[in-house]
């Protein structure tokens, strides 16, 4: 066995190899777990603090250990980070320089079938300017690209409308019959994964090779002696949602563009394509019509004859279809790929309309443009919910299993190798039951290791009294009447974490109004711009204000007085009207169980537990922790959540925290004396 805390110690490889390195004892001893997880093969899951340096702790056994790792991320970012960053000095350190690969899912990847379909589209139709300006961008990056991947491209953000044009999905690859198929970057990328020692990937992924592992087809990832989740409190969902499908206006939209150029390439009947856009558009119409006089989500025993109807329409639709390709399709790739679509399309609509679902539908991947698992067929019956929504984007209909512990936990026993699950947030209390449970690894061993980070001293925590309900027409109003005495204490330097866009909007416009024409600091509001935008400019200013939903509860990284205060406005319990939820919470009455207790506190603690770690990032960190919700002391589970925080001083005194905030801004040289004016160096702000 390696000595890991010589490894970790003060004269080891690290601390030599990288600055300011510093040992944990954290960190040694989950090192220490994840290499027992590794020899003997099992089940492992671990919680580490903030600070804990985790990412370090799961990678040096598994290089020292020498066996085939897959580690999965939640977000890109972080299977940047580590593919990047943290294995180059890891391995530097060590001196045990290993193949490492970064995968991604296909959305991710330049495809150059799509590439010329889009530039024939541009020609024969024409595009939107901005469309135009960007597929020209691409044009000229895909002929100096060696790997194809889409981040390479600075100018043009992820979100950008052109990548849907020229990156595929599993429904438009044509795979190995593809002309471009030896230059295709998605086959280099997975090539490059199977000959790897470490590959990086997400969670959606990952899920895919279980998924196609299951069904007998070839697998995307090498076989692994080991696969560490990371981030790995998001496992649960992105395997529910994976492991359902959708099917929306969005998919069938794109099925009828790729048609039209598809017969153009092919020389094909072009009436086809404009008779199938047009029937496409009116079964979609009826369909959002019907749509029109429910509520935005309408679940499955809601759905009126009308909309059983529109979607035997828009089933018939795409049968014709099917019939009308069927000759063409044997001459033709594209159409030939056209019509598997359409088939999937037909055949998920026809499981949405039975009352009674095949647990086939359950292994369809639809939904997640980066994965590449099929429908199986088998006939075993899984409980699933059903839903139809409307946005302003169109609409979508929905199938999610109801409980995913079962196949995901013979999913993981399919691999045969060590299986490690960490994250900040994955216990309530001391408890793993919660996440174990969800994800059918009931005989996982379990550690938990608290932050090293000195929230003792470092960190408040500021409950207020006096606010009304949470459910009071007035409460975000009084959140920020609250909130605004200890912004102006801190200077600005705040996240303003809300549980709603409602609430978010409400906020906002309240602040702006309670603060007026002159701005003692900047405010950032989330959708102004985006994320890594506003995330750049907070930095930056280094006193701004941010308000944020949830996209900042998690995975945003601000070190520094820059943020100094969290102010959370109510504890994170998932909306009551998702289907899901809803369903899981039946199910679990109908069982004798509480669904309150049982899943919505723990799944409401563990978000709690994202939001207030995004204060303190670093040992030299400092700031206050507003939970503004009056539940945690009127409520008996209240102390669930309390108990779940680091332990640091609690008040509700606001003479506290502004005598907290001095001591600690001037000890880092900043005047907590708020200015009377702040200009905005950026564009104007937009109007509200």
């Amino acid at each position: 066995m390696h000595d890991l805390e010589e490894v970790f110690g003060a004269e080891g490889p690290l601390a030599q190899h990288i600055k300011d390195f510093r040992t944990r004892d954290e960190q040694v001893a989950m090192a220490e777990q994840v290499w027992q997880a590794l020899r003997r093969g099992g089940r492992l899951i671990i919680e580490a603090g903030t600070g804990t340096g985790k990412t370090f702790a799961y990678l040096v056994p598994a290089l020292l250990a020498g066996r085939r790792t897959v580690i999965s991320t939640g977000t890109r970012n972080l299977q940047d980070q580590l593919f990047h960053r943290d294995l180059p000095v890891v391995t530097g350190a060590l001196g045990r320089p290993v193949k490492v690969a970064l995968l991604k899912g296909r959305a991710n990847y330049l495809c150059l079938h799509r590439l010329e379909l889009a530039q024939q589209q541009a020609a024969d139709r024409g595009l939107r300017r901005d469309l135009a300006r960007a597929l020209g961008r691409v044009r000229d990056w895909a002929r100096i690209t060696r790997k194809g991947d889409i981040a390479e491209l600075a100018q043009l953000s992820d979100a950008d409308p052109v990548w849907p044009l020229v990156t595929s999905t599993r429904d438009n690859c044509l795979g190995a019959q593809c002309e471009l198929f030896e230059r295709c970057h998605v086959v280099h990328a997975r090539r490059d994964a199977q000959a790897a020692d470490i590959v990086v990937v997400n969670h959606h992924l990952l899920m895919a090779d279980l998924v196609l592992k299951e069904e007998g087809f070839s697998e995307l990832l090498p076989g692994a002696d080991a696969i560490i989740v990371d981030e790995a409190h998001q496992l649960p969902e992105v395997a529910a949602n994976f492991l359902g499908f959708a099917v929306s206006s969005r998919q069938l939209q794109s099925l009828s563009r790729d048609l039209l150029s598809e017969l153009v390439a092919s020389g094909g009947n072009g009436e086809l394509g404009s008779q199938f856009a047009d029937e496409l558009e009116s079964a979609l119409s009826s369909l959002r019509e019907v749509l029109q006089t429910q509520r935005e989500r309408c679940e499955f025993d809601e759905w009126p004859d009308a909309l059983l109807e529109s979607l035997t329409q828009l089933r018939s639709t795409l049968d014709d279809l099917i019939a009308a390709l069927a000759e063409a399709a044997r001459e033709h790739v594209g159409l030939a790929n056209l019509t598997r679509r359409a088939a999937e399309a037909s055949r998920r609509i026809g499981t949405l309309l039975e009352i009674n679902q095949p647990a086939g539908a359950a292994s369809s991947a639809g939904a997640i443009d980066d994965s590449d698992a099929t429908d199986t067929e088998a006939q075993k019956l899984v409980p699933a919910v059903r839903w139809a929504q409307r946005s302003q984007h169109g609409v979508s209909l929905h199938w999610v299993p109801l409980d995913v512990a079962g196949q995901l936990s013979r999913l993981m026993d399919a691999q045969g190798a060590a299986w490690i699950c960490t994250s900040a947030t994955l216990a309530v209390g001391e408890s793993f039951e919660h996440f174990s449970q969800r994800l059918g690894l009931d005989d996982a061993a379990t550690a938990r290791y608290g932050s090293p980070f000195d929230y003792e001293s470092q960190a408040l925590l500021y409950m207020p009294r006096g606010l009304a309900p949470p459910s009071s027409r007035q409460y975000t109003q009084e959140v920020i009447d609250k909130a605004l005495p200890v912004l102006r204490a801190s200077g600005g330097r705040a996240f303003l974490l809300f549980t709603s866009h409602r609430a978010l909007r409400d906020g906002a416009q309240t602040l702006l109004d309670r603060l007026g024409p002159v701005q003692p600091f900047p405010v950032l509001v989330q959708g102004d711009a985006p994320r890594e935008v506003l995330l750049t400019r907070f930095r930056e200013h280094g006193n701004a204000v941010l308000l944020g939903t949830s996209s900042f509860w998690e995975g945003v990284d601000v070190k520094g007085p820059a943020l100094s205060v969290v102010v959370i406005d109510k504890l994170p319990f998932a909306a009551p009207d998702d289907p899901v939820l809803k369903a899981r919470l039946a199910a679990i009455e109908q069982r004798g169980g509480n669904a309150f207790l049982q899943e919505q506190v723990p799944q409401a603690v563990i978000a709690l537990k994202q939001g207030v770690g995004r204060l303190i990032r670093d040992s030299d960190d400092f700031g206050v922790i507003m939970l503004c919700d009056p539940r945690l002391r009127s409520r008996g589970y209240g102390r669930l959540f309390l108990e779940a925080l680091p332990h640091m001083p609690r008040t509700d005194q606001l003479a506290d925290v502004q005598q907290f905030l001095a001591k600690w801004l001037v000890l880092r040289g900043i005047d907590p004396t708020p200015v009377d004016e702040y200009h905005d160096p950026f564009a104007q702000a937009p109007a509200r």
